[in-house]
């Protein structure tokens, strides 16, 4: 996103009614940068004497340590760097939410046999051959065959459970970073998003708004190209995924949301630069 692109985006906000949700959501993601970085370096500092810590225990490769103590340092920290940005994305993503929705991390109440055996039959539907594509329709069945006999009180944990009370709306949503899903994981996830959807809709109200979404924090071959992540669209139809700017537009509640989100982080990014600098310079002397 070019500067100019950014002030013209400014200017347009500043008519906007919804500046201040707006600010609200700069202020968010200005403080889990803040935070992410102080407690980044915090960590790694401490542990640089700790034959244990994150980095030292990362560097014993002799394949990776044969090519130099650089490389060496470089190789451990991005894959202690990309775990731990992710944690804050999602923690980040939590907080946005929040600020427009009712969030929850789990869903609880009664499901039967009948409805179990049934998500069961949908997902071998989706690998037997010739393959049946996924659709928002085949599930919609759970909302109407609860059979109490056959009920059973569970609680299922959420990446996000979240009310819309404005539109009475609810949605489920399951969000892997990067998406990348191997194909257990992936019929897993379904599986378990599909049992979250069966134990509202046995306490919901049937005209009450009950969404399943699979979600990641960027697109992973480049946000304008295609989500070629095969694996997960074997089990999620397309319009249950929000991938890269529709999943931030979406916590966001705006079209814009996700240029905010990347505005606002570049801004602050420096910050995670000088951690980094002052880690290496600690670890590279």
């Amino acid at each position: 996103m070019t500067n100019e692109f950014t002030l013209e985006y400014s200017e347009e906000l500043l008519s906007d009614k919804s500046v201040n949700a707006e600010q609200a959501i700069r202020s968010i993601i200005r403080t889990s940068v803040e935070v992410f970085a102080q407690t980044f370096i915090e960590r790694h500092i401490r542990e640089l004497e700790d034959p244990e810590g994150t980095i030292n225990m990362k560097v014993h490769n002799i394949f990776i340590s044969l090519l130099g103590e650089e490389i060496q340092y470089y190789t451990s920290l991005s894959r202690s760097l990309d775990s731990s940005l992710g944690n804050m994305l999602e923690t980040m993503a939590i907080n946005i939410a929040k600020f427009n929705f009712e969030v929850y991390n789990s869903v609880e109440g009664e499901i039967s046999i009948n409805q179990i055996d049934f998500i069961s039959r949908i997902l071998e539907s989706y690998t037997r051959h010739p393959r049946k594509i996924p659709l928002i329709e085949d599930y919609q069945k759970l909302r109407t065959n609860f059979n109490p006999s056959q009920g059973k009180h569970t609680r299922k944990a959420s990446d996000y459970y979240i009310i819309d009370k404005k539109t009475k709306s609810h949605f489920l949503i399951e969000l892997k970073i990067g998406g990348d899903l191997d194909n257990k994981k992936a019929r897993s996830e379904k599986e378990a998003i599909l049992e979250q959807f069966a134990i509202l809709a046995n306490q919901l109200d049937k005209n009450e708004v009950i969404k399943i979404y699979f979600a990641t924090a960027y697109n992973r071959y480049g946000e304008d190209k295609e989500w070629k992540q095969t694996r997960v669209k074997q089990y999620f139809a397309e319009e249950e995924l929000l991938i890269g700017r529709d999943f931030w537009n979406f916590i966001c509640k705006s079209k814009k949301g996700y240029y905010v989100v990347l505005d606002e982080y570049r801004k602050n990014s420096y910050l995670i630069k000088n951690s980094l600098n002052n880690i290496k310079k600690a670890y590279l002397k």
